[in-house]
């Protein structure tokens, strides 16, 4: 990988970041880097784990791994490389950043991921908290809620790799670690940092080795944060990371800086392959006011190459036509019973490399063939491939679109690419036709 450079305008001098990120997942890992900057940090998000130093003076970098699915082995294998990477940048705190629905399996990867950082970091306690209140997940005496309701009443439930059946963490996490999991609950947030840091120690003399944490606004989450300042590790959505930054305020440059980008023009283009229901609805939306393309996972095992080509014929003639404007939408999203049958005939495993398969192969067709330069990508799966196609390195973190989801400028692509890698689970309804509007 190519050394990083700072844009024009930042400051040359090599400064150490402070704030080393792992994460699970390329959307999640973009969420994140969007809450450190909001927050005044300059962020850099890596693709992988980079092969040479940072070079770019920056106050925080996330790494982005494609680790929440695979066998927990490869996850943890990854995510101590990562690690390993940046205590040699220099990092001083680490953060373990999964979903804030907390996706997993019985088996992992949360916990193992969790347990295997703590080992190498010579920690015997952390916390886990996956709350964030602006994209209303709440975490309340150990019991997750999205959109209102129990994590397991969401639709999550219906998640095609993750199926989420339980909102009680402490058991969900439990079941995944060989540390005993506590609990940090909501009335002892709201006595403040010194009550938490209080709690911390008892939890600790108890023999518990990661706490889940309750919270149900941002003013938990700061409290929560300046508890966890001397924590080496903490785990946790992308929520936490707004109350880090301001453990190291004195030590941030350039604060008002973080979040810009330079303007980038090009055709666009819409990519999505989440089975969400916020996402599903945002396809309901932007098929009003944009032409689409819908790819059927049972299609494209029939005639791959056919559907691919087809899509990319309807993308070229909609640039092509006079009155051309605005994005396109290609999507392979479907309801989840239209998932249920595509699973049952070719296999989960499968219908998933399917639809990731096409959507990386347009993706370097319309950025390589038909001009595109700005790029929306729906889901987070979707995102890891589109953006291993396109050979991206990294990326400097804009402004919010929607909370957790802001534009970015790639690193080491050919030309630079404006993308927006969203979470299937963010954004509003109209998040693929306001986004435009939001460019840098």
């Amino acid at each position: 990988m190519a050394n990083f450079v700072p844009n024009a305008g930042e400051r040359r001098t090599r400064s150490r970041p402070i704030l080393g990120c792992i994460a699970d997942d390329f959307t999640g890992a973009t969420d994140l880097a969007s809450q450190l900057v909001s927050a005044g940090m300059r962020t850099l998000q890596t693709i992988g784990i980079p092969e040479t130093p940072l070079e770019a003076g920056v106050d925080a970098v996330v790494v982005a791994l494609k680790s929440r699915t695979i066998p927990a082995k490869n996850a943890i294998e990854q995510s101590i490389q990562a690690l390993d990477w940046l205590r040699e940048q220099g990092c001083e705190q680490f953060y373990f950043k999964y979903c804030s629905t907390f996706d997993s399996t019985p088996a992992g990867n949360i916990g193992p991921v969790t347990e295997a950082l703590m080992d190498a970091l010579g920690t015997d306690f952390t916390v886990a908290c996956p709350a964030l209140p602006a994209n209303r997940r709440s975490v309340f005496n150990g019991y997750l809620f999205a959109n209102g309701v129990p994590l397991n009443e969401s639709g999550m439930q219906d998640h095609p790799l993750t199926p989420m059946t339980d909102a009680n963490l402490v058991r969900v996490l439990g079941a995944q670690t060989t540390r005993k999991v506590g609990l940090i609950d909501y009335a002892t947030l709201r006595q403040g940092d010194a009550a938490v840091a209080a709690r911390i120690d008892a939890l600790k003399a108890e023999g518990i080795g990661i706490a889940i944490c309750d919270a149900i606004d941002n003013d938990d989450l700061f409290i929560l944060a300046r508890a966890c300042r001397d924590l080496p590790l903490v785990t946790a959505g992308s929520g936490l990371a707004l109350g880090l930054p301001a453990n190291v305020t004195e030590r941030l440059d350039h604060q008002q800086d973080a979040a810009r980008l330079d303007s980038i023009g090009g055709r666009e283009a819409v990519l999505s392959g989440s089975c969400s229901r916020a996402t599903l609805a945002q396809i309901e939306h932007a098929r009003q006011h944009m032409p689409s393309v819908h790819l059927d996972a049972q299609a494209l095992d029939d005639d791959y190459q056919g559907v691919v080509d087809a899509a990319l014929e309807h993308a070229e003639a909609h640039f092509d036509s006079q009155n051309a404007a605005g994005p396109i939408l290609i999507f392979a999203s479907a309801s989840p019973e239209e998932v249920r049958r595509a699973q049952h005939r070719l296999g989960v495993q499968q219908a998933g490399e399917l639809v990731e398969r096409a959507m990386a192969e347009i993706a370097s067709e319309l950025v390589g063939r038909l001009g595109v330069r700005r790029l929306l990508v729906a889901g987070g799966e979707t995102s890891g491939a589109v953006v291993s196609a396109l050979d991206v390195q990294g990326l400097r973190i804009g402004d919010s679109i929607d909370p957790g989801v802001p534009w970015t400028a790639t690193l080491g692509t050919q030309e630079p690419l404006a993308l927006a890698l969203k979470s299937g689970n963010f954004g509003a309804p109209d998040f693929m036709t306001k986004a435009w509007k939001l460019m840098p």
